[in-house]
């Protein structure tokens, strides 16, 4: 059998739960891969065969010591702007759709998310299900394949994670459970209440009394934790707290940024902000302009509220200025639609590097990738051989620009201006060395380089051993063999 995973609400941590009990399974001789019928994300991965996913299912195949796998995401939805959404399809562009048309195609992609839940099982033996956001969104219940009706055609147990940090812990629980259909409501087995600060045993009578309203058992209360897995989506952002270093990076906060997860390592070893359009960038040492779902509704952003002079002026002083996916076909002189992903038009750039980008064809780039970085100093000629994957509509053309990696990106002249369709470069210890090195040089401060590996501590071991510590594992076992 296998176990669904559903919360009280969204970002009370059932994608971190979901990680931690694929790796204490398998840390205990199960075989397990994770499931999400449908997620919403602009934090995606990239599979071995091209297929894209949601970071979050890819993290926990990571945990569970496994391939990441289509089937682990076959719903993922890309918003982008205006009520509309792409929908990628078993890793594949399928249509980009209106909200109101999307619930059209509620049977059919209900259909093909558990045929994928089927095939994991089939290969796997079990499956670890993440539901999305509140499981008890009554309106949606006719529509919801990533709850209640997934729930209810796979007919699995469940364990209902709830964020005590949030407030209001007896309400979500109580009102959560009480509010789901029958059948649903049956197969709740568990409870964890994630998140708390303190000591746990002066919670133990709020337990008690939590099982009273429920009837249903409480597995474990999890502390607040600390992990250093990726962040699956831009609620995310608000969360992060820039460190204390003088070393300032910019990455501009676009409406619809996409793999942001691409920076954590640079969070961890420099004062990283996540800046609005509009805010002054005159007190950092270098600018990135991440990936977006949408380019040049970005781009339009960018050159409306004046962050497109200040990103130029940065670059007159010699700041070091950076462009990943979408933000490098901005950082070019000209972008062309037809029509694909914006109105259909020539759109002029930032104008940092002399390339083109156009959109002619509703097709996605979606690869793993190994690149070497060329030898232009001061900062290519430090990174060598890196690895990431590409995600991205369009094609861009260099009018003359140096290349910045092996068959990919440009790179201005002084080598301070990089564009790159790389996601994954700073997940690189070399690479985030290479961009760091320079900026505490710049300043005359000490740098010690970015080790190849975390101190040797794997980070799923650890979450799964803090879970374990704070969770009862004998009902969740129950529902596993092996």
């Amino acid at each position: 059998m296998s176990v669904m995973v559903l919360g009280t609400a969204s970002h009370v941590g059932k994608s971190t739960v979901v990680a931690a009990l694929c790796r204490a399974l398998v840390n205990r001789g199960y075989t397990v891969a994770p499931f999400k019928s449908q997620n919403m994300s602009l934090n995606s991965f990239v599979t071995r065969d091209g297929g894209e996913i949601g970071i979050a299912q890819a993290v926990q195949a990571f945990a569970a010591r496994v391939e990441p796998m289509v089937d682990m995401n076959p719903v993922l939805l890309k918003p982008k702007g205006d009520r509309v959404s792409q929908v990628v399809l078993l890793g594949r562009p399928y249509k980009d759709v209106p909200i109101t048309e999307y619930y059209q195609e509620t049977d059919y992609l209900l259909r093909e998310a558990v045929c994928a839940a089927d095939r994991l099982i089939a290969r796997f033996g079990h499956i670890v299900v993440e539901g999305a956001g509140g499981a008890a969104e009554v309106n949606l219940y006719t529509r919801d394949i990533a709850n209640t009706l997934l729930a209810s055609a796979l007919k699995i147990p469940i364990v209902l994670i709830a964020d005590i940090e949030r407030g209001g812990v007896f309400a979500q629980t109580y009102g959560t459970i009480a509010l789901l259909p029958p059948g649903v409501r049956a197969q709740v087995c568990g409870i964890i209440i994630n998140k708390f600060r303190g000591d746990p045993a002066v919670f133990q009578g709020g337990v008690e009394e939590i099982e009273r309203l429920t009837g249903v058992p409480v597995l474990g209360v999890l502390p607040y934790m600390e992990t250093a897995l990726p962040s699956e989506d831009s609620l995310s952002i608000h969360d992060k707290v820039p460190r204390s270093c003088d070393v300032r990076v910019a990455v501009i906060r676009l409406p619809r940024i996409s793999n942001f997860t691409d920076f954590e390592i640079l969070e961890r070893y420099s004062s990283l902000h996540y800046c609005a359009p509009g805010a002054s960038l005159s007190n950092f040492d270098c600018i990135i302009i991440p990936g977006t779902k949408n380019t040049i509704e970005d781009l339009k952003v960018l050159q409306k509220t004046g962050t497109d002079l200040e990103i130029q002026m940065a670059r007159c002083r010699g700041i070091p200025v950076i462009g990943i996916c979408g933000g490098y076909q901005m950082l070019g002189e000209t972008i062309v639609d037809v029509g694909i992903e914006s109105d259909a038009g020539e759109y002029q750039g930032l104008g940092l590097l002399p390339v083109t980008t156009s959109f002619r064809a509703y097709e996605k780039t979606t690869c793993q990738v190994n690149r070497r970085a060329h030898d232009v100093p001061p900062i290519l000629s430090a990174m060598g051989e890196v690895r990431g994957y590409e995600i991205h509509m369009g094609e861009t053309v260099r009018m003359g620009a140096r290349e910045a990696f092996t068959g990919d990106g440009a790179v201005s002249e002084d080598g301070l201006v990089i564009g790159t369709y790389l996601h994954g470069l700073f997940q690189n210890p070399a690479a985030a060395s290479a961009l760091l090195s320079l900026l505490a040089a710049r300043k005359g401060l000490p740098f010690i380089p970015v080790p190849a590996e975390d101190d040797g501590v794997d980070p799923y071991d650890l979450l799964a051993a803090k879970f374990e510590a704070h969770v009862r594992m004998g009902p969740l076992l129950s529902h596993f063999t092996k």
